[in-house]
C-alpha cells in the first residue's frame, strides 16, 4: 500500500476535512475516494449549474473536476489551498470556457413571440431568457472579468471567496466585476426593453 502523502499531519486537516479523505485516497482507501466524492460533487455541481444553467454541462463539469482532482492528488500540497476552493477554481475555469465556446444564446426577442395565457410561464420564460443573455454577455468578457463576474452573479460568491479561488486581492475582484459590470450593460442595452429590465 502506497505511504501517506509527506506534510500531512492531522493539524493540516483540522480546518479542511476534505484533506484527510484525499490523504487516505492516494494510501489506497477506496472508500475515502467514495467519501470525497459525495461530500463535494453537491457543491461542484450547484456552481455548475448556476453558472452554465443546463444540466447535462453542469454533470460533466463536476465529473472532468473531479477527475482532474484525483489526477492531482499524488502531488497534493497539503496545508495550501483547501480542496473545496481548490475544486471551484477548476470548475469556475470549466465553466468560463464553456460560456465562452457556446453559442446557444436564446434570441431576447423570443419572449415576444411566445403567445401565453399564463402570466408564471411568460415571467419563468423571461427569466430563463435574461439568465441566457447574461451567460452569453459573461462569454464575451475578457477572461478575467468573465470569471469574476460569474461567480459573484450566477454563483453568488461573495468577493473574498472569489479573490480565494482567483488568487488575488479583494480589490482586484471589486475592479474585475465592476469592470465588467460595465461592459455587460453597453452589451445588453439594445436589449434591455425585450428583456424587461428596468433603469436603475
Amino acid at each position: 500500500m502506497t505511504a501517506l502523502p509527506k506534510h500531512t499531519p492531522e493539524i493540516m486537516h483540522e480546518h479542511d476535512p476534505n484533506a484527510s479523505l484525499l490523504a487516505a485516497y492516494v494510501a489506497g482507501d477506496v472508500h475515502a475516494a467514495a467519501a470525497l466524492t459525495r461530500a463535494v460533487t453537491p457543491m461542484i455541481y450547484a456552481l455548475a449549474m448556476r453558472m452554465l444553467g443546463e444540466q447535462a454541462a453542469a454533470e460533466d463539469v463536476t465529473q472532468d473536476a473531479m477527475l482532474r482532482l484525483w489526477r492531482h492528488a499524488p502531488k497534493w500540497e497539503y496545508g495550501q489551498a483547501k480542496i473545496s476552493t481548490w475544486l471551484y477554481r477548476v470548475a469556475s475555469n470549466l465553466c468560463t470556457d464553456r460560456l465562452r465556446a457556446r453559442r446557444d444564446f436564446v434570441p431576447a426577442d423570443a419572449v415576444a413571440e411566445v403567445v401565453s395565457d399564463d402570466p408564471s410561464a411568460a415571467d419563468a420564460l423571461q427569466a430563463q431568457v435574461r439568465a441566457a443573455a447574461l451567460r452569453d454577455g459573461i462569454a464575451q468578457l475578457p477572461e478575467r472579468q468573465a470569471k469574476a463576474v460569474a461567480l459573484r452573479h450566477l454563483s453568488n460568491l461573495t468577493n473574498p471567496e472569489i479573490a480565494e479561488i482567483m488568487e488575488c486581492r479583494v480589490e482586484a475582484v471589486e475592479s474585475l466585476i465592476a469592470r465588467g459590470k460595465r461592459q455587460l450593460a453597453a452589451m445588453l442595452a439594445p436589449q434591455k426593453d425585450a428583456l424587461g429590465f428596468m433603469d436603475d
